[in-house]
């Protein structure tokens, strides 16, 4: 098996301890890489090199046009190493390779191109003011940013932290999940390779409670905290940030409503559908696994959806046939074949799916369930939706609010003042309408309730990766000395 080391201030090593861990490949289900298994002390070292990287580096220091060139750079080397990047994610964790390659690879890419060039054309404000004086904001960059990624779409998610927050001019000590180790140590590899500097940005390999991910988080030298994953483990590491004050992001869990209304364009609302729960084996936050229907059309929607559902391909994920490879870990895979066990327990009906070989769950459609039932309402983080008719338009955004999850939602109409009347008041952070999973870098993104803290994207991440400060100048001495001397330093207020 070929060794993926932890990258610490330019140079790859292995840990301090000498330990190790195996990745397995989810379809073999048999190791095929070795990382090191690094803890407290190579937490240490890593957040080390990034402190000295930026207190007493160029990196901060550089014009938004030198870092851009090196990180479109760095978006040009993974784009030449597609092939390898996506087979790794594959391998990790049983990602299609038509995912990895065709979406995964170029997003990666893609974010780091949009935040080298946002943070160059980035305008910040100025404030005249009447007073002989002139007021204007600046955004340095906040130090030393742990960044801690998922492991269901492992180098663009990760990208999606590191990316702005190199941008702005911070250092990073990014840590991977344990399952998916391998494109993280290629990512910085590449980024050595296009010309960044020693310990501006650094990966830490090893577990979370007890281990590396515990050390990186509660570290008093850490400036930032950027996390994606489960909400217990976000509620844990803002118990972490909150001790030294130190900023968290949090994307979190989420649990999406799709609503199809009757006036919908059916084709298309089953071919988006299909692709909002069942993309990546349904290992999504953003997943439509609540699946709302207006009983006018519940039946003709549930046949072709069920359908469609039957007709992907389960399979190797290798193949650029397969369409659902297996989930990404045994503990994974065990926990949603639970709920699939359970459907007739919970009062659920098997239209279609079921448990398959392997690791790998069959596309799962379920009916008949009350939208209080486990499975409607936990997030099952695997392709299994729950199907649910409605009548009206209050009730199904009744349903749709009621979850303490808030990341995403999705309708289907034709109707335009239904549609924005709709979106206006579902209560997630972002609701596509007609369409699923189309993003715009620009816009905030981030959820509500138990789906996070905080917002990222454009401005929103630049906000969260800097230090905005506000610059107050005396430009006319003469109009400051005129005014009235009890007037002097007083607040607006």
């Amino acid at each position: 098996m070929d060794f993926y080391g932890h990258v610490i201030d330019g140079e790859e090593a292995a840990s301090l301890s000498g330990a190790t861990f195996s990745s397995t490949d989810p379809h073999t289900r048999r190791p095929w890489a070795e990382a090191a298994l690094g803890d407290g002390a190579d937490a240490d070292r890593a957040v080390s090199a990034a402190r000295r990287a930026f207190d007493h580096g160029h990196w901060p220091r550089m014009g938004t046009a030198e870092r851009g060139r090196i990180l479109h750079r760095l978006a040009d080397l993974i784009e030449e190493h597609a092939e390898d990047i996506a087979l790794a994610d594959t391998q990790d964790m049983g990602k299609p390779i038509t995912q990895s390659q065709g979406n995964d690879v170029p997003r990666t890419a893609a974010n780091f191109r949009f935040f080298a060039d946002h943070a160059r054309l980035s305008t910040s404000e100025s404030y005249p003011m009447d007073t002989g004086h002139h007021a204007y904001t600046r955004f340095d960059p906040a130090g030393v940013v742990a960044a801690i990624a998922p492991w269901n779409f492992p180098m663009m998610l990760e990208s999606w932290k590191v990316a702005p927050a190199l941008a702005w001019g911070n250092t990073v000590v990014l840590k991977p999940a344990e399952d998916t180790p391998v494109s993280a140590t290629l990512m910085a590899r590449l980024a050595l390779e296009a010309g960044m500097p020693p310990g501006v940005f650094n990966v830490l390999h090893g577990y979370g409670p007890d281990s590396a991910g515990q050390a990186l988080t509660e570290h008093p030298a850490v400036d930032r905290i950027t996390f994606t994953g489960e909400s217990g483990t976000g509620r844990v590491i803002a118990t972490a940030g909150a001790r030294h004050l130190t900023p968290v992001s949090l994307e979190l869990g989420g649990k999406g409503a799709n609503i199809v209304f009757a006036d919908a364009d059916l084709a298309g609302a089953v071919e988006w559908s299909i692709r909002a729960v069942f993309t990546n084996s349904g290992q999504v936050c953003l997943a439509g696994s609540r699946l709302y229907v207006q009983r006018e059309v519940y039946d003709e929607f549930l046949t072709r959806f069920a359908a469609a559902a039957d007709a992907l391909v389960v399979g190797d994920p290798r193949d650029p046939a397969v369409q659902i490879g297996p989930l990404a870990s045994a503990e994974h895979h065990a926990k949603v074949a639970g709920y699939v066990d359970t459907i007739a327990e919970q009062g659920g009906t098997l239209r279609t799916g079921g448990l398959g070989d392997g690791w790998t769950i069959r596309p799962t459609v379920i009916t008949g369930m009350d939208h209080t039932a486990r499975h409607a309402r936990e997030e099952i983080f695997g392709p299994v939706v729950v199907v649910i008719p409605f009548a009206t338009e209050a009730e199904a955004i009744e349903l749709a609010n009621d979850t303490p999850y808030g990341l995403n939602a999705m309708l289907f109409t034709e109707n335009l003042h239904r549609a924005h009347r709709v979106a206006a008041v579902l209560r997630a952070g972002t609701v596509w309408v007609n369409c699923f999973f189309v993003r715009d870098l620009r816009a905030p993104f981030g959820g509500v309730g138990d789906s996070g803290i905080g917002r990222e994207g454009g401005t929103f991440s630049r906000e969260f990766f800097t230090e905005p400060k506000a610059v107050v100048m005396q430009i006319d001495p003469a109009a400051d000395r005129d005014r009235p001397r009890s007037s002097r330093g007083r607040s607006a207020r």
